[in-house]
This record gives C-alpha cells, structure tokens and sequence, in this order.
C-alpha cells in the first residue's frame, strides 16, 4: 500500500508540472480520486516517524490545493485539504506548542498558538466549502429551524468524514480564540452536526468522534453544552471500542478532565496507561499514538504545572 501511495504521488507531481500546459480533466480528476480514496492517508498514519511526515504534510497539502484548484468541485479533495490543514495544526503545531514552557517560552508559544488558529480556519473554509456544495443553502441555515433539521436528516454515512472534520476544524480553532463570537455563535449547529455524525458512524475513525466528545464536554461551560460527566461516559466508550489500544483517549481525558478536577492520581494513571500502549498493535494508528505518546511523557514530566501541590521535577519523584 505503502509503495502505490508512493508511485501515485509522483504521477500526481509530474503531472502538477504540466499544469500550465491545460492537463486533461480526466487525467485531473482520476489523480484525485485515486489520492483521496479509501485508504490514501495510511502512508501517513501508519508511519513511525513523525519528523518525517510533520516536513512532507506541507508538500502534500500545497499538492492537493494545486490539485483542488483545477478540480474545485471535487467532494474528496475537499475533504481530504481541508482535513490535512487540521491534522497538520494539531499535530505538529498546536501540539508541540503546548509542550513548549508557558512562562519562558510565552512568544513562541503565543506565535504557534496563532499559526494554528490560521491552519484550522484555512482547513474549515475548505471543509464548509464542501459542505455547502453538498448541501446547497446547508452553510445559511439555523440550528434548530425546520430546514436545517431537514438537510441534516438527509447526510448519509458517507458524509460522515466531512461532518466530523468541519466541526473538528471550526472548534479548534474557536478552542484558541474563544472570544472569536462568530465562530462561538456556530456551536449550536456544530453540536448538531457532530450529533448527526454519531448517530450515522459512532465508530468512525477508531471512535474518533467519542473522542471529540471527551473534549467537547470538558472544555465547555455548561451554559454551551458542556457536561463532566458526559465526557466520561464517551471516554470509556472510546477505550473499550478500540480496546484500550489508541493512546488519546487517555490523554485527552486526563488533560481536559483529570487536570480541572485536581485528580493527579487519576492523572498519572490514565497518562500511564497511555505510554504503556504498543504503537505496533494497530498499525493504522502508529504515529498518533507516538505523538499521543509524547505528549503524555510531557505531561507527566510537567505536572508540577498543572498540579501545584506537587513538588517541581519529573514525574517520577513526584508522589
């Protein structure tokens, strides 16, 4: 699989060179298909080394938007730029970010923090984009009126991807600006749409969205839906529909519940169950457990920083 990734995308590049030259539609359009079909991100996903594939997404997002240019209407374009933006903040922007000391590294951070905001907005202009191009008249509609309701009802399964990823996109980036209203004033609909979601795929992606959830709970007030308890109930939802083998779940939990609950034993455990976790079990999940991985190390090797109980030094000494 690994290999005809590899030799699609240097029919795509050769093919991106001739660009100037009028490439042929269906030469276009059968290079996208074949780059955003099922399975095409495993190239990624599966590979062990993040500084590797944190340098090439780059490339490969600036291909697909050279790409989604000549073929604007194509949903798995689409979805899969738009996406790519996502992962690539989280992963190798916002995520380092918040490891980086948040008093002695306060510029640095701040800048990431701002570069990542931009990526998700970029990414969730695309994924809305789509939307509205599968759904005409979807992006203008309330949550709660008749219509809105009516063309959600009409998403099916396949929609899945894109339902999950414009909402991922538009929270994180609201995650880092929470006094951005015009984004905050878009959490009734997204809260619907990530529903309909789970409704049609509770499975999707490796229990992708009950993982969402965990988040989603957590971090809002409860005048916007948030709900502790809710957030529990999707985080051992999570871990027992991928057995326990994703690293993220735990992390997320023990960040966004553990840490406001001054939990540090549930902390320590739920971030050493994570570490525990052999990122070869699943290979489709090799590298976000890696990264799961080390953001877990970084947490407990920075407890003290959310803990202020706790004495400064690595995790080990502490307890």
């Amino acid at each position: 699989m690994k290999k005809n990734a590899i030799f699609i995308t240097l029919v795509c590049t050769i093919l991106l060179a001739f660009a100037s030259c009028s490439i042929n539609k269906m030469a276009i359009n059968a290079v996208s298909n074949a780059l955003t079909g099922e399975g095409s991100a495993d190239v990624f996903t599966s590979d062990s080394d993040p500084e590797l594939v944190g340098a090439a997404i780059p490339f490969a997002i600036k291909m697909y938007e050279t790409l989604l240019d000549k073929n604007p209407n194509h949903q798995g374009l689409m979805l899969t730029t738009g996406s790519m933006f996502v992962m690539y903040a989280n992963a190798f922007v916002q995520g380092p970010a918040e490891m980086l000391d948040p008093i002695d590294d306060f510029d640095e951070r701040t800048e990431a923090f701002k570069r990542a905001r931009l990526l998700y907005l970029r990414g969730h202009t695309i994924l809305n984009t789509a939307m509205e191009k599968r759904m005409p008249g979807f992006s203008a509609a309330r949550a709660g009126d008749e219509g809105f309701s009516a063309m959600l009802a009409r998403f099916t399964k396949a929609d899945v991807p894109l339902l999950y990823w414009t909402v991922a996109s538009g929270l994180a980036a609201f995650s880092l600006d929470v006094f951005d209203f015009s984004l905050g004033a878009s959490i009734p609909r997204w809260s619907a749409i990530i529903a309909r979601a789970y409704e049609l795929a509770p499975d999707f992606n490796n229990g992708a969205i009950d993982e969402f959830y965990i988040l989603f709970y957590a971090a809002l007030p409860e005048i916007l839906g948030g709900n502790k308890a809710l957030a529990e109930v999707h985080f051992l939802r999570v871990v027992e529909r991928t057995g326990g083998l994703t690293a993220g779940p735990f992390v997320s939990f023990a960040q966004a519940v553990n840490v406001p609950a001054q939990d540090y034993d549930a902390f320590k455990a739920n971030l050493q169950r994570a570490l525990e976790i052999d990122v070869d079990e699943d290979p489709s999940m090799r590298l976000v457990n890696i990264l799961a991985q080390r953001k877990a190390r970084n947490l407990l090797d920075h407890a003290y920083r959310y803990f202020p109980f706790l004495p400064y030094g690595g995790w080990e000494d502490n307890y």
